[in-house]
């Protein structure tokens, strides 16, 4: 607008129609002091232009730290005049004649210079009738796209618009980087209705530093808060959010994409590298420093692709301020941790394992969250995101709060986190944490710790729909995708469609499984006979769920020892049992899972803090154990039969599951088109020669892997490539093999 139709004046002057009063005296009483404390509920009722008689516009700033404002026209970037400050601590004032709703941008003067800002409390609001109906309703499927800071334009203007939910707040301010970390310069807009504040703000760019000022419902000042839906994070110790809007990824994995949503991944072979980026491999000459996700791109997927792994499995890394959680105590859901660079670097890391042929798993926390002052802990200065009741909302193990999943904008918060790793960041599956202490209201708790449900029991029937609901969202986010249970009991129905009853999952850890088998190899194996049930005891249940079976990171952390160090018997013994051990698991009924440092025989419990031990790959019984379960990975992505039916029983076959005196246990897989593997395991050091074992079909049964081949570390003792059936009846069978089994080793054979 031009000169001529805007003018400032002095409150002393007459206005259209007569006297109107001072600039000072039409703001309401109170209102300064509250803003410059930012303390008012309602700051565009005060800031901003305000018309105070007709054509008569009142224009209120607050800016401390200036020594003076200028008034500059919109437009044609004229001065109009300069404000009057009313209040020392940086309150402006001045009047406009227009004869509509001014536009003005604010000269800021102060050490002898002068910039030209525009004032954000000249825009109206920007959450529109669609995004206030999507934010009222929960919709979690336009959740990242609403709140969170994201870079708009709004009347030729780019700038940052700021979105939190914050219910229970009497004052919410805009803190960062761009306002000296003032929560008097931006404080934000209620959106009453759906208990949300906004705020756009001109000329703030992506990489700022922020957080939000709030005000508690009493009006006491709470801790600032990182942003909930911040997709960046300044690197831990550092807790502030860092304005950067959804990243602009360019993908390069159609062809993966179109390829994963074939099939159905139960008939697939999976096996799992799970990892710690942390800690998988630092830089030596630079200070132990992490490597970064493209560097990890660069060495991490050819290493997973040449071990065989058809996954990697990563351990949270959703920022969290604590590396001693490992990531389980996560504070921005929304922002891959910034300890390896920034969000596009780590969807480059997707991208080139995509590109490699490996899948990317996340290892998600719904089930509770960190305590930290900045984090969503009383969060508006109420129980927001948690139960108030501690014997709902507080996990007396971990020292964490649990979400109040009930509420449906908390629901709706973390069904939009993984939708959004899903679908947003090519993401190929979540394994959910600690599902079982979702489910059950008593978890880890003794009488009267806990509260029961509405018809006296102790399921969580909040969580059980939740769970059901993400599910469901986590398959429609993307095809191929899938979802695993960490659930440690026996609860029903972990990995069944929620149609028939089930929560949902895809796959479920067989923790029953992990527990009993190491808890047995780690016996000696004079002992073994004693303990024969904790080998076999798995198949009982092995397909009441689609099963993954996991050696993880929990079984050689704590004092556990690692998993080398959990074998019995002199060294010679350890190495003979692992590789036993390891070729058992890749030939039991169940995807794999196997964490860093195990495939090699890490000697000392796992640290992340220090990288894993990989010059013990120089001594050849470690580089051995590498060699098999790169071997392990091979034969079983090229016999069907030890994948294609491991959540069917009638994949699997006992053959010999009774012979305690010898520790001898073998089992036939069985294959859609009718192919065949035997798996052998002896757990004894002594060598059993002509065993005989019963087979379903005669024929040819090749030796396709021995765990105690001389390449692994081993006494080469083995069946010359395989054996023949004869017309012996064993087993209930009526062909048999007689075979020779190594000492402490594993044999698969395939019927050729």
């Amino acid at each position: 607008m031009t000169q001529a139709q805007t003018s400032i004046r002095s409150g002393a002057e007459p206005g259209p129609g007569g006297e109107t009063p001072s600039p000072a005296s039409l703001i309401p009483f109170g209102a300064v002091e509250a803003i410059l404390a930012a303390a008012h509920g309602d700051a565009f009722s005060v800031l901003g232009p305000h018309e105070v008689a007709p054509g008569v516009w009142d224009i209120r700033v607050v800016h401390p730290g200036v020594e003076k404002i200028d008034l500059i026209d919109f437009y044609e970037l004229e001065r109009l005049g300069t404000l009057e400050r009313i209040h020392p601590d940086g309150f402006y004032v001045g009047r406009l004649v227009s004869t509509h709703r001014p536009g003005y941008r604010l000269g800021l003067h102060g050490g002898g210079s002068e910039i030209i800002v525009n004032d954000a409390y000249l825009f109206g609001p920007s959450l529109n009738a669609e995004e206030m109906a999507a934010v009222t309703f929960s919709n979690d499927a336009a959740y990242p796209y609403i709140f969170g800071a994201h870079s708009i334009v709004v009347s030729d203007i780019r700038g940052m618009r700021f979105v939190v939910w914050a219910p229970s707040a009497s004052a919410v301010s805009v803190i960062g980087d761009f306002n000296g970390w003032d929560g008097r310069r931006h404080p934000m807009r209620a959106r009453i209705e759906a208990g949300v504040w906004e705020l756009f703000i001109p000329g703030v760019c992506n990489g700022a530093r922020y957080k939000f000022e709030i005000k508690g419902p009493g009006g006491q000042l709470l801790p600032d808060k990182a942003d909930p839906v911040a997709f960046a994070a300044e690197p831990p110790p550092r807790t502030a959010s860092v304005t950067h809007g959804l990243p602009i990824l360019a993908w390069r994995d159609g062809e993966w994409m179109a390829r994963r949503g074939t099939g159905e991944a139960r008939a697939k072979p999976i096996s799992i590298y799970e990892c710690h980026l942390g800690s998988w491999r630092r830089v030596p000459g630079e200070g132990e420093r992490y490597l970064t996700y493209r560097e990890l791109a660069a060495e991490l997927i050819p290493y997973v692709r040449d071990m065989g792994f058809t996954h990697i499995e990563l351990l949270p890394i959703t920022e969290f301020p604590f590396d001693g959680s490992w990531g389980y105590q996560p504070v921005s859901l929304f922002a891959p941790t910034s300890r390896f660079g920034a969000p596009e670097d780590f969807a480059a890391f997707v991208d080139a394992a995509h590109a490699a042929g490996i899948g990317v798993i996340l290892d998600w926390v719904p089930a509770h969250f960190p305590n930290d002052p900045h984090g969503l802990a009383l969060f508006d200065g109420t129980h927001l995101y948690e139960h108030a009741d501690p014997r709902q909302g507080f996990h007396q193990d971990w020292g964490t709060y649990i979400y109040n999943v009930g509420r449906k904008e908390v629901s709706a918060f973390l069904i939009a986190n993984a939708r959004f790793w899903l679908h947003y960041y090519h993401l190929d599956g979540l394994r959910v944490d600690a599902v079982a202490s979702m489910l059950y209201l008593d978890y880890s708790r003794q009488p009267g710790e806990w509260v029961p449900n509405a018809y006296g029991g102790n399921e969580n029937l909040e969580a059980i729909a939740f769970l059901r609901r993400m599910n469901e969202a986590a398959y429609q986010a993307a095809p191929g995708v899938m979802t695993i249970a960490e659930e440690s009991t026996a609860w029903p129905g972990v990995s069944q469609p929620t149609y028939n009853g089930g929560l949902g999952f895809g796959f479920k850890w067989n923790m029953g499984w992990m527990h009993d088998t190491l808890r047995y190899i780690g016996h000696d194996p004079i002992h073994r006979r004693h303990h024969h049930n904790d080998i076999t005891f798995g198949l009982l249940y092995a397909f009441s769920e689609n099963f993954i079976l996991p050696v993880s990171h929990d079984e050689v952390v704590h004092g556990k020892g690692s998993l080398l160090g959990r074998m019995p018997g002199d060294a010679w013994q350890r190495f003979a049992n692992l590789r036993a051990y390891l070729g058992f698991m890749w030939g039991h009924p169940g995807k794999k899972l196997l964490f860093m440092g195990c495939e090699f025989a890490q000697i000392n419990e796992w640290n992340h803090d220090h990288s894993l031990d990989w010059h013990l790959l120089a001594r050849p019984e470690h580089k051995g154990v590498q060699s098999l379960v790169r071997d392990l990975n091979a034969v079983y992505q090229a016999t069907p039969a030890l994948y294609e039916k491991d959540c069917e029983a009638s994949g699997f076959q006992w053959l010999v599951g009774g012979d305690l005196e010898n520790s001898v246990i073998a089992f036939a897989r069985h294959g859609t088109e009718g192919n065949l593997a035997v798996v052998v395991s002896n757990f004894t050091p002594v060598p059993r020669f002509d065993y005989r074992i019963g087979v379903p079909r005669p024929g040819f049964y090749q030796e396709v892997l021995n765990t105690d081949a001389h390449f692994y570390g081993g006494a080469d003792i083995g069946n010359g490539g395989g054996t023949e059936t004869r017309n012996m009846p064993a087993h209930g069978e009526a062909q048999s093999i007689t075979v020779t089994l190594p000492p402490l080793a594993t044999v698969i054979f395939r019927r050729g």
